[in-house]
């Protein structure tokens, strides 16, 4: 049987918003030279992002950031040099999604982040554009490694998005097999999905039932 994970409806999150936090490279160029400066000092880049599902209208849905309303990314980051995966992880989560301390919102949310699986590793051979989801057998030292992590979301989330920055919530089909618009990692997060099962929950955490049904469904 396949593993079992337990969606809750969208309406159970409540969405915020806190200081923008510019992208740290204004072009791709210079993203690249970051990262060549960075293995230079440190070896290869540690990236996790986060793949969070919940439903709407019955089906499943992936919360997306969207920046200047066109550009599509996963929460998450790269990791400081010194961080467990782990602990790097939660960190950059809670810096890009988690309410800012001291406030209503953050007295709500826990601020923590259940990793259910790692769905994906894409790796970065070169300083260049070009991820792939294995690592080439030429590539010995491979300059990024990006996780995808599938997060089970909890009955209630307290979400805060930069000012700059969208949340989206976008329903499988429309990712499936749509690299023009989210590209090669983006949108091949229904495959990766179709190994699980959704159970469905209502509102108050009931399930529903007759709703259980795969991801790729």
């Amino acid at each position: 049987m396949p593993e079992t994970i337990r969606l809750y409806p969208l309406t159970n999150y409540t969405f915020g918003t806190k200081e923008a936090q510019p992208e740290e490279d204004p072009s791709v160029k210079d993203r690249l030279k970051r990262l060549e400066e960075q293995y230079d000092q440190h070896g290869m880049r540690r990236t996790c992002e986060a793949v969070l599902v919940c439903h709407e209208h019955g089906h499943p849905h992936v919360l997306m950031l969207q920046i200047a309303n066109a550009f599509f990314k996963l929460p998450g980051d790269y990791l400081q040099p010194q961080e467990t995966e782990l602990e790097g992880f939660k960190s950059r989560m809670n810096e890009r999604l988690a309410p800012p301390p001291g406030t209503q919102l953050a007295a709500q949310d826990d601020g923590d982040w259940q990793v259910a699986d790692t769905l994906a590793t894409w790796w970065r051979p070169n300083f260049e554009t070009f991820m792939y989801p294995y690592l080439p057998a030429h590539c010995t030292r491979p300059k990024e490694r990006k996780k995808l992590l599938l997060i089970q979301l909890p009955k209630n989330k307290v979400l805060s998005v930069p000012k700059n920055m969208k949340l989206l919530a976008v329903p499988l089909f429309e990712l499936y097999d749509n690299t023009g618009r989210y590209g090669p990692q983006l949108s091949a997060i229904p495959h990766y999905l179709s190994s699980y099962r959704w159970e469905y929950v209502d509102e108050d955490g009931t399930v529903i039932p007759g709703v259980m049904a795969d991801a790729a469904k």
